[in-house]
């Protein structure tokens, strides 16, 4: 009679410390949220992608331009979920997602490549490759290369650089390489306005 009862004392001891271990490690997953879903982690930047992303001393460095006074309102228009805004590049007009967490503008391949056919970015305005990782966590390969303007508004931001994702589907981000030169901004969701003072 002792002997039946012993064993499942062990089994459940054995479940408890299983159960213990399997908590401890999922709390300790950097990747993991409170929901229980796992994110993949962030790999490690290379060494390589730091020095063909660096900016070489020569290269101009980025300055803007406002032709009138005061604030910039530029309206935004939501689609599927996202704001984007009127941005002309290099004398071209496209729609840019407003994305604040975006380290640099960010332009699909198929868009570069048009602007190269239409003349407004040739090879000089290639300044290097990287790799890129998005929130998924997804590596892409890529170049960096220099636009020779940027305008928001009444606002023109020239020599700034930006990210060509391969990728016709790459989405166009309006990156901080071009947002944290305009100072502080400002959202109005209830007019769809982003104001730049």
């Amino acid at each position: 009679m002792e002997r039946r009862l012993i064993v499942p004392v062990a089994i459940r001891f054995l479940l408890l410390i299983f159960l213990s271990i399997s908590f401890l490690y999922l709390s300790g997953c950097s990747g993991c949220s409170r929901s229980g879903s796992h994110q993949p982690r962030r790999t490690r930047s290379n060494p390589a992608d730091k020095a063909a992303t660096a900016v070489n001393p020569s290269e101009p460095k980025p300055t803007l331009t406002q032709l009138g006074n005061g604030p910039t309102e530029v309206r935004m228009k939501k689609e599927n979920g996202v704001y984007k805004v009127p941005v002309t590049v290099n004398g071209t007009s496209m729609q840019f997602i407003l994305d604040t967490g975006a380290s640099l503008i960010s332009i699909s391949s198929t868009e570069a490549e048009f602007m190269m056919k239409q003349g407004t970015i040739t090879d000089d305005d290639i300044v290097g490759q990287s790799r890129f990782q998005d929130a998924n966590g997804d590596i892409s390969p890529g170049s960096i290369i220099r636009l020779k303007s940027v305008q928001i508004g009444d606002r023109i931001l020239e020599n700034v650089h930006a990210s060509v994702v391969s990728g016709a589907k790459a989405p166009l981000l309006l990156g901080q390489s071009a947002l944290s030169q305009f100072g502080k901004i400002s959202l109005d969701y209830r007019r769809n306005i982003v104001t730049f003072d």
